[in-house]
């Protein structure tokens, strides 16, 4: 039987200024958006895409995963407490932030980039799209570190017990999310992307293969405690990837029907 390490949040202690590992998952996150997209930017030499445009188009990423992410959170999950107390929602170190929200956030964001740019909106999606999976790898990686949004108990040979929450063997469900969402996900999207495909699918893609793997590991994840399962015994996790799938197979569709035909 595995047991959690219980690793310190703290990844390191400057005085009174404390850096959490999850703080730093994010940097990493970013990061590798970075890293990956200058790689691409290198290997594609007569591509639309320059350093400086990527640089900017992170910076509008950086701010709608943090704004849509911490919203979402409010909207989606607590919803009730924060109409109570609507101050605490700037009240960003008591954690709590939201995939569905900063994917939001993002695409509203690069709308925005897109529109001040002139340039296709979806192409912009297309070419960011792949990088961003490695960016939720590293985030699910924080998610373990700090030993939370842990796994429903179980019995398998794999089982991890997380001593802050109980002595009961669980899915280490982070894991499962950090191989599908990020390290599978990456691999896909970036074979998909490197070849020429209709506007808008590798887009789509994403939003598919995001969704499809979020729903299949929620049922490994323990529900928030405070939502519990909703309609259909669905988490809410579970609920905000469905629209998330049907937007994704509807743009895909659409990008096929609207590609450019070849000449016969």
């Amino acid at each position: 039987m595995l047991v959690h390490p219980q690793f310190d949040p703290i990844a390191l202690q400057l005085g009174p200024l404390a850096v959490r590992w999850y703080g730093l998952m994010y940097l990493v996150a970013f990061a590798l958006v970075w890293w990956f997209g200058r790689y691409r930017i290198k290997t594609n030499p007569g591509g639309v895409w320059s350093a400086k445009d990527l640089d900017d188009a992170l910076f509008y990423g950086i701010v709608g995963t943090i704004l849509g992410g911490r919203f979402g959170y409010v909207l989606f999950y607590k919803f009730g407490e924060y109409v109570a107390e609507p101050w605490r929602i700037f009240f960003v170190w008591e954690g709590g932030m939201s995939f569905h929200g900063g994917l939001l956030g993002v695409i509203f964001a690069l709308w925005l980039y897109a529109r001040s740019r002139r340039q296709d909106w979806l192409a912009v999606t297309d070419f960011i799209a792949p990088l961003v999976p490695l960016g939720l790898a590293a985030g699910r990686l924080g998610n373990f570190i700090n030993a939370e949004l842990w796994g429903r108990p179980t019995d398998g040979p794999w089982a991890m017990i997380f001593p802050n929450v109980d002595r009961m063997p669980r899915h280490p469900s982070q894991l499962y999310e950090f191989a599908l969402e990020g390290l599978a996900l990456f691999a896909v999207l970036w074979w998909y992307s490197s070849k020429p495909r209709p506007r808008g699918a590798v887009s789509a893609l994403f939003l598919i293969g995001y969704g499809v793997f979020r729903f299949s590991v929620e049922y490994t994840r323990e529900p928030d405690s405070y939502l519990g399962l909703l309609a259909f015994g669905l988490s809410m996790g579970q609920w905000l990837s469905l629209p998330m799938i049907a937007a994704g197979i509807a743009l895909l569709v659409w990008s096929h029907r609207n590609a450019p035909r070849r000449p016969a």
